[in-house]
């Protein structure tokens, strides 16, 4: 086997070209073996074999600077350069991380998870170089519907500009996660069709040079055309047109499916993990479907993650004009948003927590100042989500809660999220956001809360001494420790806040009373957060607070439990530390 000699790019070039065909097949069986066992992002690799290997054989990593964008298509790239121990053997599958990482080699420029940032990166690196009269080749390469993302035009333009040596990979694969949205993607078709000759192409209009090749799932072809844009003295884009989920039957027929996914039967293809019970992606699909049938002014908007709030291939048919996929452009969607709501629309926007700072400016001026009753929901948030560094949710509370006139929603149990959905729906006061839970909790009850009165939490017991505000999902671990501090004699008030966004100033003030420590619970970091409103609320009083949540950090592939047993977030952790403090 070819792979077992190869632990750097040096091993590869070694090889005739003529074997490197032999080498990707080798790299694609190791790469759908693991894939199947562990999970991860599977199309986007399987679809960028060919190129990587072309790539290392013909540029000089890591003298030569190769940035991927996202970077979830760099598994092979990792294979080539020292770490293919962690996808040949089981034992070290969880020694890298899914994207580029530093820390990892010295082949890997940044920490990149999110999109469309690997040109204006390389074109930093790319100055730096002349900066200091250095000679290098610098290659970004971008894909994976990356290019819609305002900043890739960005840093385009700058590139055109800067006039130097870099090089701009663009894998066109014909697909984000689902099908690319957006009329840049028709010209791009355009050149594909006529292979790279169209008179109308967007990367000439920006005064770059431009090769197309569209054997993208050719090393051969590839390493011809890499050879001749290597050491160029101006920059160039290389088009190259792929397969995403190339060698895979059931990844190339299902792109979608297989953009990311858990363990698979490598023989059919079906996903080895099976969900039990209700999951918020499918209940927000179907209550948002039931909307748009009902009410022509509602409209569900993603930037190319439909299946986050559940919209199906077959729901987006039937949503028809009330379905939107701006595409990768959280920055515009958000701003659409908002002339959505001035026109009269009810846009609905789903949004992963860790993309929330893409679109941060947006949030602030766009919407908010301008006061448009748009709905946001916040999936994938919080330490029972996702947890490499790059996609953590933990960030959306002191951003989110900080901007005035956005109210932001926390709901425990399913009843509170479909009624505070209800209310953002009808309300007119601004831009409201919800935190949707990772996991479904029914109380079996109706919420009755009235979500006009801005800032009111629900009193769940009342009691004296200690009072426990568990803010959404970590209303579990409020009620649990409120049991067990009743096992001890101590009768604590237990509150669930739903508002994210301000104090119930009334309530904290009547607590003054008769309690002594007032504990919060948040899923999130805590410095901005929840939790600080209220301790800055009893800063001059003889009310202590104790605030828990995540110290402001970054936090890489961690285990749920221990991190919450390292922040003393379980309810025995908790019991412990508020029977000490009513001792002091």
């Amino acid at each position: 086997m070819y792979i077992e000699t190869i632990h750097s790019p040096q091993a590869l070039k070694a090889l005739s070209e003529k074997e490197l065909p032999a080498v990707c097949q080798e790299l694609r069986s190791a790469l759908l073996k693991k894939l199947s066992e562990h999970g991860g992002h599977i199309g986007p690799n399987l679809g960028f074999v060919e190129a990587t290997v072309a790539l290392h054989y013909v540029f000089d990593s890591p003298s030569d600077k190769i940035v991927f964008d996202v970077s979830h298509q760099s598994y092979v790239h990792k294979m080539l350069t020292g770490r293919m121990q962690a996808f040949t053997d089981p034992a070290h599958y969880d020694d890298v991380s899914g994207y580029t990482n530093p820390a990892e080699s010295s082949h890997d420029m940044f920490n990149v998870g999110h999109t469309s940032t690997s040109v204006s990166l390389a074109c930093g690196l790319a100055k730096g170089r002349d900066l200091l009269d250095q000679k290098y080749n610098v290659v970004a390469v971008i894909g994976d519907g990356s290019l819609s993302g305002g900043e890739a035009f960005e840093g385009l333009n700058n590139v055109a500009e800067q006039g130097t040596n870099m090089i701009v990979v663009v894998n066109d694969n014909e697909m984000s996660i689902p099908e690319n949205r957006g009329g840049m993607y028709r010209n791009f078709k355009q050149l594909r069709d006529t292979q790279g000759t169209a008179e109308c192409n967007f990367f000439k209009s920006m005064g770059l040079d431009y090769v197309y090749e569209d054997k993208g799932n050719d090393v051969e072809a590839l390493v011809e055309v890499f050879r001749k844009v290597k050491d160029s003295d101006h920059p160039i884009v290389v088009h190259i047109h792929t397969q995403k989920g190339n060698g895979y039957g059931p990844a190339m027929r299902n792109r979608e499916q297989f953009h990311w996914g858990f363990p698979f039967d490598l023989a059919s293809g079906q996903c080895k993990v099976q969900f039990d019970g209700e999951r918020y992606e499918d209940l927000t699909g179907a209550y948002l479907m039931e909307q748009i049938r009902r009410r022509p002014e509602v409209v569900a908007v993603t930037a190319a993650m439909p299946m986050t709030f559940g919209f199906t291939p077959a729901m987006r048919v039937e949503a028809g004009r009330q379905f939107v996929d701006v595409g990768i452009a959280e920055e515009h969607a958000t701003a659409f948003l908002s002339g959505i709501a001035k026109a009269g629309g009810r846009p609905v926007f789903a949004l992963n927590s860790t993309f929330v700072q893409r679109t941060y400016d947006q949030l602030t001026q766009d919407l908010s100042l301008n006061a448009n009753p748009a709905v946001i929901l916040i999936f994938y948030n919080g330490v029972y989500s996702l947890n490499d560094v790059t996609h953590t949710g933990f960030q959306d509370i002191p951003m989110i809660s900080n901007i005035p006139g956005i109210t932001y929603l926390s709901p425990y149990t399913k009843e509170e999220y479909f009624a505070m959905l209800d209310w953002a729906l009808l309300q007119n006061k601004g831009p409201v956001v919800i935190r949707v839970p990772e996991k479904v909790v029914s109380s079996g009850e109706a919420d009755t809360t009235d979500y006009n009165q801005t800032n009111k939490y629900e009193v769940v017991q009342r009691g004296r001494e200690v009072a426990i505000l568990g803010l959404g999902i970590f209303q579990s671990q409020a009620q649990q420790t409120v049991n067990l501090l009743q096992q001890q004699g101590v009768r604590a008030t237990l509150i669930n806040p739903k508002f994210v966004s301000g104090v119930d100033a009334a309530l904290l003030e009547s607590l003054k009373t008769d309690h002594r420590l007032v504990v919060t619970l948040e899923d999130g970091l805590v410095e901005g957060g929840f939790g600080a409103k209220i301790a800055q609320f009893y800063a001059n009083s003889s009310v202590k607070v104790l605030n828990r949540g995540l110290p402001k950090a970054f936090y890489d592939r961690f285990k749920t439990s221990d991190l919450l047993n390292e922040m003393r977030l379980t309810p025995e952790l908790l019991w412990a530390d508020i029977m000490s403090s009513l001792q002091e």
